[in-house]
């Protein structure tokens, strides 16, 4: 077995394989992770992503743009508009951005910037992405990292693995199995079972899954939050109010057959308007899920799919 452990994207990675001999080096797997950031992190001032929210009418994109532009669109339809990527100014405004914040914004501010907010107004035509109002930004926060560890399992199919786990930020994707024949076991992490008050305290796994192929994500709100007021307030706005999600989804964890899928589709989950709902549309675009969430009574609950279920070792 062979490990390899690093820094991108703000968070770490891990991978593990299982080869006669070592097939790829830490620098190959930061080379990679490098030239994604240099297409889509708005952490890097020249970076591809940052080029297009500053032009007036758009730019070329490349291949990895392109492909997680695509997805974005297949998402951002299938879900009706809950998952949208050009939320990036609504983001930056409520603090979750690149810069920092001095204040919350007003509902006028809320209102203003709704109108650079949208997918209908960005267009593809083979590697150009446009945009129809110069003031409209995106941000690929999430779903970029699927693609990400899409990337960095294909290169290691690429180069003749057959076994091996890779993990970004959570975000993981699994193809075949150890040498004693078991899958990859991942674990799913929870708020606290304490309750709704306890939701700072990161809670030993819920579950744990054994996988020998596909990838599964989560996106959750428990952990990723900021004060407001008496309360605090998600990191996932809600690109048709303008204001941060307000939804009983406390994470979702999704599993598909690949990574872009599984993280595309986890934020649009999040922002279903009930348990039933959720469930619904997870059915709808055929996909396996596994929710904690809120009761009416603010109790914490959680549910999953029936092929969600079967993935479980306990």
């Amino acid at each position: 077995m062979y490990t390899i452990h690093g820094y991108a994207q703000g968070t770490d990675y891990n991978l593990r394989y299982y080869a006669d001999a070592e097939k790829i080096s830490k620098a190959d797997v930061d080379s990679l992770l490098a030239q994604i950031d240099a297409s889509m992190s708005l952490y890097k001032p020249n970076s591809l992503i940052n080029q297009f929210n500053k032009s007036e009418s758009g730019v070329p994109i490349d291949a990895a743009f392109l492909a997680v532009m695509k997805k974005s669109f297949e998402v951002y339809k299938a879900s009706e508009g809950r998952f949208d990527v050009t939320v990036a100014p609504l983001v930056q405004l409520w603090g979750f951005g690149p810069d920092r914040v001095q204040q919350f914004p007003d509902s006028s501010r809320v209102k203003e910037t709704l109108a650079r907010v949208g997918m209908w107004q960005l267009e593809m035509n083979g590697d150009m992405l446009y945009k129809k109002h110069p003031g409209v930004s995106i941000d690929l926060n999430g779903i970029a990292q699927g693609y990400s560890v899409d990337l960095i399992a294909g290169y290691l199919k690429a180069r003749g693995i057959d076994s091996y786990m890779v993990e970004i930020g959570g975000e993981v994707v699994v193809h075949g199995q150890k040498p004693d024949g078991t899958g990859y076991r991942i674990g799913i992490e929870g708020p606290s079972p304490e309750g709704s008050s306890a939701l700072d305290k990161a809670a030993p796994f819920r579950h744990i899954l054994e996988l020998k192929e596909g990838a599964v994500t989560s996106s959750g709100n428990f952990n990723k939050y900021l004060k407001y007021k008496e309360g605090r307030i998600s990191h996932l706005i809600d690109p048709k109010t303008g204001f941060p999600l307000k939804s009983p989804m406390i994470s979702v964890t999704v599993f598909a057959q690949d990574a872009i899928t599984a993280d595309g589709y986890d934020n649009a989950l999040m922002a279903m308007g009930s348990i039933e709902e959720a469930m619904a549309f997870a059915r709808k675009v055929k996909l396996e899920a596994y929710f904690i969430y809120h009761r009416p009574d603010g109790s914490l609950a959680d549910t999953l799919t029936t092929g969600f279920r079967k993935l479980l070792v306990k």
